[in-house]
């Protein structure tokens, strides 16, 4: 488990493909001290596993699965990464509960600075519209984000001056894709209010949001 907040940037340095998985060495310095065969690292929000330690970092195994659902799938050798290492139990909290497991990718839509910050804008999927909200909190590329606004296919999030400068967020271009991770606590509580019967019949979005509307009130989420 990790809290979305970047230790360092690392470096890809190494990419090894094989069918239908990659292995990545990865560079880095803050992080690699405390490092150990086994451990979990979140490499751009994603859980890897480290397989074997080298002199400037570790490699770790990417799969099938997660080469189809992250940015790993067009990841190149030189390209900057964010990293954060797995919580202890001493650890402080300082972002929300990431779980490394992304939900899909989108797209970065572009960054404004605004007096000392920056305000980052983002696509949002239709299908995790529900799970994003004001407020509330997600993580991209393993940076956890308090959401400001969102329209019908963006979201926007206040960006301070120390994330920025210490994450990768500095240099991304607009309509390149970031790793998404919807809260946990949305998640769930977005699977709870739906039953198994408004998975598995053809209904509308608009049915669908009328159902889970209504399920919200009866469980006085909403009044």
């Amino acid at each position: 488990m990790f809290t979305g907040i970047i230790k360092e940037t690392g470096k890809i340095t190494d990419i090894r493909e094989s069918p239908e998985s990659k292995e990545l060495v990865i560079s880095c310095s803050v992080i690699r001290p405390g490092l150990c065969i086994g451990d979990s690292v979140a490499v751009d929000g994603c859980c890897l596993t480290v397989k074997r330690l080298t002199r400037e970092g570790f490699a770790a195994d990417i799969s099938f699965s997660t080469l189809n659902s992250t940015t790993f799938k067009q990841i190149r050798p030189g390209e900057a990464v964010n990293l954060e290492d797995s919580l202890k139990l001493s650890d402080k909290l300082g972002g929300h509960f990431v779980m490394g497991h992304i939900d899909t990718t989108i797209k970065f839509l572009g960054i404004e600075k605004i007096g000392s910050s920056f305000k980052l804008t983002l696509e949002l999927p239709q299908q995790y519209y529900a799970n994003i909200a004001a407020k509330g909190s997600v993580a991209v590329d393993g940076i956890s984000l308090t959401v400001a606004e969102t329209g019908r296919d963006f979201f926007t999030a206040a960006i301070i001056p120390h994330t920025y400068e210490n994450t990768c967020l500095k240099i991304k271009k607009p309509g390149e894709l970031m790793n998404l991770e919807v809260d946990l606590i949305s998640r769930y509580i977005n699977r709870l209010m739906r039953s198994p019967e408004d998975e598995n019949n053809n209904i509308s979005k608009q049915q669908s949001d009328e159902i889970l509307k209504e399920k919200l009130i009866k469980y006085g989420f909403f009044k």
